[in-house]
């Protein structure tokens, strides 16, 4: 029998959505095949092209004057310092990125252990030291940061109620507070991660 028959699929709408969600799926991930990683590189380096002829100066010039730019410019040695340049954002992006998931995934419940197999295999100890911060142990009612997508939040536990709740500025600036409805600080941190993933496009400024 595949395995995909055997893991539950509720729709967002089902009342045990987030239960069924928020319980781990072993294994996590398949490895990534070679048609996989060369779909991988040609999106990365479209991304950084676009970037490297919004910064490159001989392509502002080329704006300037109202001249097409052509492809075959790329060739030029400035060119590809710009795409280098580029490229160092795109790794800055996936650090960022990367700290988002795995703080994620450590306050839903994940390991260093298994922080470290997802980021290539690394030691328990690595992991620890690349996110000191994702995995925390705390007393079960106390409040949890969760920094997600260029946002924030924070989980809290209302023992009055025995549930759990969160307030988020998202980074979009937008800002929400949830019920004492999350039978789980798991499911609470599941809903503000969707929140502030949700509103993760910084608010444009507008420039006079």
């Amino acid at each position: 029998m595949d395995e995909a028959t055997v893991i539950p699929t509720p729709a967002r709408h089902d009342e045990n959505f987030w239960s069924v969600v928020m319980a781990p799926v072993e294994p996590a991930w398949s490895e990534p095949g070679d048609d996989d990683t060369f779909e991988m590189d040609g999106k990365v380096l479209d991304a950084a092209r676009a970037l490297a002829e919004r910064i490159s100066t001989r392509a502002h010039a080329y704006r300037t004057a109202g001249q097409p730019f052509d492809a075959a410019l790329m060739a030029a040695p400035d060119l590809q310092l710009a795409l280098l340049r580029s490229l160092y954002e795109a790794r800055l992006s996936v650090d960022r990125l990367a700290e988002s998931a795995a703080t994620a995934a450590g306050r839903g419940g994940a390991s260093y252990t298994q922080l470290g197999a997802a980021w290539g295999g690394i030691r328990r100890q690595s992991a620890r030291l690349k996110w000191p911060h994702a995995v925390v142990k705390r007393p079960a009612d106390e409040s949890i940061p969760l920094d997600y997508a260029g946002g924030a939040a924070v989980i809290h536990h209302d023992p009055g109620a025995d549930a759990w709740w969160y307030t988020a500025t998202a980074a979009d600036r937008q800002e929400e507070e949830s019920e004492a409805a999350y039978g789980t600080s798991a499911e609470a941190i599941a809903r503000a991660t969707e929140f502030l993933l949700t509103h993760a496009r910084p608010a444009r400024q507008d420039t006079a």
